[in-house]
């Protein structure tokens, strides 16, 4: 129990008037009086409000999607129907932002003795936490007193990748829209295998319409088919230095990761075998290709601690670890950056070896800054300092557009994404690889 400003003011008006009655005896009585009648008003405040018992309770995942919100739930409850202004201030590690937490705390109106309400944690880093207490202050009801309390609400928690997006796609796939996450196009070569009858709907192809089965039950139905199944696809993560760079808040790394799980989802449930790796100068993960219900939970639980270090990928020996391990047919899906013509060269030579049995495909995310500053209008008064800019822009990506036209001699498929389709655009090229029959 602490005072509140207001107290601490009323009573220095009585202190100044005790100062005078040192020389005007006259005024002794009248200030005993008003420090009396405060001091009761005061203690009165003060036992109502010590009367006043709080419990809080505090709810919430287990795991969180990096650089998403994940809302905790808090009740709090109270005997008394008076209303109270509660200030929160939970104990959140350095990685996680809270929109709804002030310098003030998070402010709470306590109605009819209870209160249920939430806010929303971001984390900025993967990895395993621990929530801390949450400490609680409110203000009497004169507005004399203020009270602390902390409630032991400790808990960990374990910050994966995004799977916000898994889940959407999972809710669509239960609506027979599994593939509006991504692009519905006419692929060449179509569907390989009947699955099921199901009704039309205005995206379906009407060459796959079951005159038959329309007849006999009075309502368009059309033929659904499935992709072939069976097959492999590893994902290959880069994680150095190169990967450490931000886009939207999350590093590219972080966005790699999540377009990888999503594949490794639509993979996984079209009956493929995924298997996983991430390097930088050293192999980190391997997870040889698994299929089942459960190949997607298997790479997250072997990546949600995994992080971009500064120190430069070794292509060569990531690459060969690859090729001495897995000898079965694959998709080969790199998610990487690349600098100089070195690693250009590097990595164009393994591709160039893998491609005699494998399929690659290589992932780079799109720099969308140096894209506008290469496009970008020059504003009046740096004229020159912007030229050189704009130049120096144009430069790199000429250099990057030379260095995925090398990768793609070797034989391997390429795509340059921003971060905002990226997984997207992944998705998409695996659907298109299975319907072309190319793996």
């Amino acid at each position: 129990m602490l005072p509140a400003p207001l107290l601490v003011g009323l009573f220095a008006f009585p202190a100044l008037l005790s100062i005078a009655s040192i020389f005007q005896a006259q005024y002794r009585l009248p200030v005993l009086l008003v420090d009396a009648a405060l001091l009761l008003i005061a203690l009165v405040d003060l036992f109502a409000f010590r009367r006043i018992a709080l419990v809080m309770t505090v709810d919430g995942r287990d795991i969180l999607s990096i650089g998403q919100k994940n809302a905790v739930f808090v009740q709090i409850t109270t005997g008394t129907d008076l209303r109270l202004a509660l200030s929160i201030y939970p104990d959140i590690p350095v990685e996680f932002e809270c929109p709804e937490r002030g310098p003030d705390g998070i402010k709470v109106s306590l109605k009819k003795g209870q209160q249920e309400f939430r806010y929303h944690l971001i984390p900025e880093k993967r990895g395993a936490y621990t929530l801390g207490a949450h400490h609680l202050r409110t203000q009497s009801r004169l507005g004399l007193w203020k009270r602390q309390e902390r409630f032991d609400t400790a808990r960990k928690v374990r910050v994966y990748p995004d799977l916000a997006v898994i889940r959407t796609y999972e809710l669509l796939a239960r609506q027979h829209r599994q593939y509006a996450l991504v692009r519905a196009s006419r692929l060449r070569g179509g569907e390989s295998e009947f699955a099921r009858l199901r009704d039309y709907t205005s995206d379906d192809d009407y060459r796959f319409i079951d005159w038959k089965a329309t007849a006999r039950r009075n309502k368009l139905t059309t033929k659904e088919f499935q992709l072939e199944s069976d097959q492999n696809v590893f994902l290959i993560l880069d994680s150095g230095r190169l990967m450490t760079g931000q886009v939207a808040g999350l590093s590219q790394f972080d966005l790699a990761l999540n377009a990888a799980l999503l594949m490794a989802h639509v993979a996984q449930s079209g009956g493929d075998r995924v298997g996983l790796m991430a390097f930088d100068e050293e192999v980190h993960a391997f997870l040889p290709p698994q299929g089942g219900p459960k190949a997607t939970a298997r790479l997250v639980q072997a990546t949600y601690a995994l992080h971009p270090k500064m120190v430069e990928s070794a292509f060569r020996k990531a690459l060969s670890v690859f090729d001495s391990r897995i000898k079965q047919r694959c998709l080969l899906v790199l998610f990487t950056q690349l600098l100089d013509d070195t690693q250009v060269r590097e990595l164009s030579d393994q591709l160039r070896l893998l491609g005699r049995k494998h399929l690659p495909l290589v992932i780079l995310l799109e720099d969308t800054e140096l894209t506008k500053m290469a496009m970008g209008a020059i504003e009046p008064g740096d004229e020159k300092g912007e030229l050189y800019d704009r130049g120096a822009a144009a430069e790199l990506l000429m250099w990057k557009h030379r260095a995925v036209t090398q990768l793609k001699e070797t034989g391997a498929h390429v795509i340059e994404s921003p971060a905002r389709s990226l997984s997207n655009k992944v998705v998409n090229r695996y659907l298109e690889v299975k319907a072309q029959h190319s793996l």
